[in-house]
């Protein structure tokens, strides 16, 4: 391609080089024959004799499928060539590779992830003698053993050491996923005290990571960490709930907090304002808590917190009521101030001795006057 470019480039006649894809053609039977030779020989060493914890179970799978094919498709293409010597060396060599594929599934199958001293014991019980890993331990070892007469049985015992190793891996990731994650806490308003931020990622991660755990609780091959599994779910489900009812908690407390810390409102609702109080004296203390450790898991996860939170947002509730009743009772008195909202309405409230505070709200209370001069 090259020398076409430059041939053109000059303006000299371009050449017919298409015997040498002919050359290449036909060189490619000798030059598969003996790269796969070389391949088989180095890799055949390393699979049956090399050391046991080196083999590489998928590298082996992909070589030898690579040399079958290859040796397949020389033996057959010198077969019928007048070449007896390179046909006999074609045909030996699929044979050697043919010969070993019975060891290929039993290499797959002691070579699963997850292979524990729990399964070597399970397998030696299983075919009868003992199969354990020991020094100088080979899959030629294994073979001489007579394990090749119970693949069937390695591939079982392998494919639940991998099945268990999966769950056991999905568990510690889910576990190292919530490392550094934390809650921000940012001061609220002018006040003394902070709220929970910054948790968006932590209640994906608990959605997420909930429906992983229950479809381990269903798994056949949850066994040896099912105790682990099911104080992980207890664990998630208590961490949701609580940063639920922690949430909802936020919501409530930063919104009546501003309206409990006017006097007037104060004096006008003494019942709520003890009940608010209370709820207030509990969140601040929490909050304390959550700073001295913010990490999510850790401080969503304690025995009792979901509790104090569902009795917080109970009274949190009871205060909201007393205060609907309250501006209920006041729009009742004027009707006027039913054209206000809530929060309008609360400022007006709140405010009682700033008599010039109501100005904002005169064009909604009173048709045609938009102000008053006092």
């Amino acid at each position: 391609r090259l020398f076409g470019q430059r041939e053109f480039l000059v303006g000299k006649e371009q050449r017919d080089y298409s015997r040498l894809g002919v050359m290449m053609k036909d060189f490619q039977p000798y030059s598969s024959l003996w790269l796969t030779t070389r391949t088989w020989f180095e890799r055949h060493e390393a699979w049956t004799k090399g050391p046991w914890e080196k083999l590489n179970p998928e590298e082996l799978d992909t070589t030898f499928e690579q040399c079958l094919k290859a040796m397949g498709t020389v033996a057959r293409y010198f077969k019928d060539k007048p070449y007896p010597k390179i046909a006999a060396n074609a045909a030996a060599m699929k044979a050697k590779v043919d010969e070993f594929k019975p060891c290929v599934p039993l290499a797959l199958a002691l070579r699963k992830d997850g292979m524990a001293d729990r399964h070597w014991d399970q397998l030696s019980a299983a075919v009868g003698f003992d199969i354990r890993p020991t020094e100088g331990f080979t899959l030629t070892t294994r073979v001489e053993k007579g394990l090749l007469k119970h693949v069937e049985t390695a591939d079982e015992v392998g494919e639940r050491a991998y099945k268990e190793h999966h769950i056991e891996v999905s568990l510690r990731k889910m576990q190292a996923g919530w490392v550094g994650l934390d809650f921000i806490l940012p001061q609220f308003k002018s006040t003394t005290t902070c709220y929970i931020s910054g948790f968006e990622d932590a209640v994906q991660m608990l959605d997420e990571h909930i429906v992983t755990t229950q479809a381990m609780q269903f798994s056949p091959f949850k066994k040896p960490f099912e105790e682990e599994i099911e104080t992980w779910a207890t664990q998630l489900m208590l961490v949701s709930d609580t940063l639920e009812e922690w949430v909802k908690c936020q919501g409530q407390w930063m919104y009546l907090q501003p309206i409990f810390d006017s006097p007037d409102i104060m004096k006008q609702l003494p019942q709520e304002t003890k009940r608010f109080k209370s709820v207030d004296s509990t969140w601040r203390q929490q909050i304390n808590v959550a700073k001295a450790n913010p990490a999510i898991l850790q401080v969503c996860g304690k025995e009792g917190l979901k509790e104090k939170f569902q009795e917080a947002n109970k009274n949190l509730e009871i205060v909201q009521k007393g205060l609907a009743d309250y501006l209920e009772k006041k729009r009742s008195v004027f009707a006027r101030f039913y054209f206000l909202s809530n929060d309008e309405l609360l400022e007006i409230l709140s405010q009682t001795k700033e008599v010039r505070n109501v100005r904002p709200h005169l064009r909604k209370v009173f048709e045609a006057i938009a102000d008053l001069v006092f």
